[in-house]
């Protein structure tokens, strides 16, 4: 299971590419083309629409947009999505998505999206003018167990109608107050501050991005920022001041973002807590329970399945 570790694709220095292995490459698999959406684009008169397909691991869709939100979430099994943050902004923020959470794509936001395990891809695409109020930019938030049903019973009536096994007015009536609760449900839904935000690809310092690429590549290193900076040709106050600079934040919150991605797609695949707090850099289990509670309120093996 350890080798299930983060990975971040590449394409077009659309996102850093890490391996599975600390300080390792691999090869990407080939992009996946998007595919037609037309059959699931929303309306105003069907402002919620459901795509679901099953998801090989390491696939890799294409970076693209849509003039629609996009809930991006699996019924089983891990994702990666990478987002612009919003339309208007080009930096980009990386999230590692377990079964129980999902990340809001706000409309026209490029982004991204890998399975890193088998994943039951359960997409949403929601009409522009029917987007919960305020949400302009990208955010992950808890999927509640109410939040996971109506999704199951969207797909299966929208699947009813494709196959012209129900009756289109009933279906289409039944299809409405179901989006009604969606919509309402995401609302109410909590966020999760779980992303790891990237140095721009084109004006982001380079000496910012070794040391990112650095810690990204071997989450479980305890260096210092000053070893990490000093790698990079850097002194520790500048890099620090790019932190801050450039990814709105210190050094230490970042990397605990990263530690928590990685953590969070070794837990979905199984592997037990001792693994994943070792794996993470952690010497004691209890030590790294109380860092992953206190950051996503509930323990490790909330998110095992």
């Amino acid at each position: 299971m350890i080798a299930s570790c983060i990975a971040y694709a590449t394409n077009r220095q659309f996102l850093s590419n890490i391996s599975q292995k600390p300080m390792a490459r691999r090869l990407q698999s080939p992009l996946t083309p998007v595919g037609d959406t037309e059959p699931y684009r929303p309306s105003i008169e069907r402002p919620v629409r459901v795509r679901a397909r099953i998801l090989p691991s390491d696939t890799h869709f294409e970076p693209h947009q849509h003039q629609w939100g996009q809930l991006a979430y699996c019924a089983s099994g891990v994702l990666q999505v990478t987002a612009a943050h919003s339309a208007s902004v080009d930096d980009k923020m990386t999230y590692i998505v377990p079964f129980s959470r999902a990340v809001w794509i706000a409309p026209a936001s490029l982004h991204a999206v890998h399975a890193l395990e088998d994943a039951a891809f359960r997409t949403l695409y929601i009409h522009a003018d029917a987007a919960p109020p305020g949400w302009h930019s990208c955010r992950m938030i808890v999927v509640s167990p109410l939040l996971r049903e109506l999704v199951r019973s969207l797909d299966a009536v929208e699947s009813g109608m494709a196959d012209q096994a129900s009756d289109m007015a009933l279906a289409l009536a039944r299809e409405s107050l179901i989006a009604t609760l969606i919509l309402d449900e995401l609302q109410q839904a909590p966020t999760q501050q779980l992303g790891v935000p990237l140095p721009h690809p084109l004006t982001g310092d380079n000496r910012l991005r070794m040391v990112c690429d650095a810690v990204l590549r071997a989450p479980a290193e305890r260096s210092t920022l000053r070893e990490w900076a000093r790698d990079a040709g850097a002194s520790e106050r500048t890099v620090s001041r790019l932190f801050r600079s450039e990814l709105g934040s210190s050094f230490q919150q970042w990397r605990q973002q990263v530690v928590l991605a990685h953590a969070l797609s070794l837990l979905a695949c199984g592997s037990p807590v001792s693994q994943v707090a070792g794996a993470s850099g952690y010497a004691s289990d209890s030590a790294f329970t109380a860092m992953f509670k206190e950051a996503m309120g509930q323990p490790p093996s909330s998110f095992r399945p």
